[in-house]
């Protein structure tokens, strides 16, 4: 990774603190047009057994990225993944994602799926990078703007090796 801290700097780790989560919630509503709103985040991690959210953090970044994600019996679905503007294209998502994988895979989980905007080039090659495949096509799955969204699934979670940068 170029101009990125160095891989012992990097902290990803579940969401534990509530300062943590004001911090995830600033940055999903600095990216997103239709960012979750904190109180569906909270009651989610409160009531549920299935919501994590990993954070990755920097020495000058407590909150660098994230990802929301639930764990449902043999299936990971990721639900949010956000990486802060000025650390974009520097391999922290994929670092993340891969992260989220390796503990879904842990816990029993065998495969993963999760929607991305047709026009998220960066993100639909992340992911391929990754082992997803796009399976189908969800139309006007998005609005502001209005969008169709690609399902995407990696059915086998073996074989993870770490992500290169």
């Amino acid at each position: 990774m170029t101009g990125s801290a160095p891989q012992n700097d990097i902290i990803i780790e579940p969401l534990t603190r509530e300062v943590d989560l004001d911090l995830v919630v600033s940055l999903e509503a600095r990216c997103f047009t239709n960012p979750w709103s904190r109180d569906v985040l909270a009651r989610q991690l409160a009531e549920s057994q299935t919501t994590r959210i990993f954070l990755l953090r920097l020495p000058e970044a407590p909150v660098a990225a994230f990802c929301s994600c639930w764990f449902l019996f043999d299936e990971l679905h990721v639900n949010t993944l956000v990486v802060d503007f000025p650390f974009r294209r520097q391999g922290f998502g994929r670092l993340l994602v891969h992260r989220v994988l390796v503990d879904a895979a842990r816990s029993g989980v065998r495969r993963a799926t999760l929607e991305v905007r047709e026009s998220n080039v960066a993100a639909r090659r992340l992911y391929e990078r990754l082992g997803f495949t796009v399976t189908a096509k969800r139309p006007k799955y998005y609005v502001q703007p209005e969008e169709d969204a690609l399902i995407l699934w990696r059915e086998d979670l073996t074989n993870l090796d770490h992500p290169k940068c």
